[in-house]
């Protein structure tokens, strides 16, 4: 594994690498779901590299930049434990000189839910994955589910302006109780990380009274009814899973989203209901392996 600090050496390097080249970008603290990520582009990609950097970018002034988990050595030797061929890991100031003044505009389908709580959010992510995609030139973007609004939002910039990736969805991955993997779950104190599962049992509730064709308020109210405390929603919501606007009724497909408050740290989570004919529009099916590498 290599290890490169700029952009112009990371992409002298990537260029050199076999096709199909996956990416999967991080900002460490790496567990479980980053490895699935790791995982599966090193089954459909004849070479792998990975991006290390905590994005400020994205944090807002009284966010958790300064105390967001580091752990560069640990990262590292997982990086190198999965087989990638490179990684990614600028600082800063190697990402955003002194000089650095230009950033990606993000639209409507980000300025709503994630983008309305957290200003400047997704034009921060926007931003930091464009470079990204121009200093490694990958074939295919992995991306996990948890983090829906942003996948979502990287899915329309690659759209819009025409850049050469692929993007993967692959689906979240969770402790044996529910609870989505985080780097923040990490924040948690006993009392929050007992009532945390609750959760995800309340937007997996809201989804099958979908299934089932419930009435909206009802079902809604139920859901919200199932967090327990210390843990307080932000916002509970049923969305069209491609444009993010709100359902007025519940049908399906649809996209069950929801933040909640614990403490001082947010939780983010959501969960599918599928097509009647069950075809998921969110996650990206498995490439077979054949065609992956061909």
């Amino acid at each position: 594994m290599r290890t490169l600090k700029t952009a112009e050496s990371a992409r002298a390097a990537a260029r050199g690498l076999a096709r199909p080249l996956g990416l999967v970008p991080t900002m460490g603290a790496l567990h479980a779901g980053h490895r699935s990520l790791l995982d599966r582009a090193r089954r459909e990609n004849e070479s792998v590299a990975a991006s290390l950097f905590v994005n400020p970018l994205q944090f807002g002034p009284d966010e958790d930049y300064s105390r967001y988990p580091r752990s560069f050595e640990s990262d590292a030797a997982q990086f190198e434990s999965v087989g990638i061929e490179l990684l990614y890991a600028p600082s800063v100031d190697e990402m955003y000189p002194p000089s650095f003044s230009t950033s990606v505009v993000v639209g409507e389908i980000g300025r709503t839910f994630e983008g309305a709580v957290r200003r400047g959010h997704f034009a921060g992510v926007a931003t930091v994955v464009a470079k990204l995609l121009n200093a490694i030139e990958p074939t295919r973007l992995y991306l996990g589910q948890k983090d829906i609004q942003q996948t979502a939002v990287l899915r329309r910039m690659v759209r819009d302006l025409d850049l050469a990736v692929e993007i993967v969805v692959c689906p979240t991955v969770r402790e044996s109780d529910g609870l989505a993997l985080s780097s923040r779950n990490s924040y948690l104190d006993e009392l929050q990380r007992v009532a945390a599962p609750s959760f995800h049992r309340a937007l997996a509730a809201l989804a099958e009274s979908i299934e089932r064709g419930a009435d909206s308020n009802a079902a809604l109210t139920a859901a919200r009814l199932l967090l327990e405390p210390p843990l307080s929603w932000e916002y509970l919501a049923v969305i069209d899973p491609l444009t993010f606007e709100l359902h007025e009724k519940l049908r399906r497909p649809a996209l069950v989203i929801g933040a909640v408050r614990a403490g001082s740290t947010r939780l983010i989570d959501n969960v599918v209901v599928k097509a009647a004919d069950g075809v998921d529009p969110i996650l990206t099916p498995p490439l077979l392996q054949a065609a992956g590498r061909g």
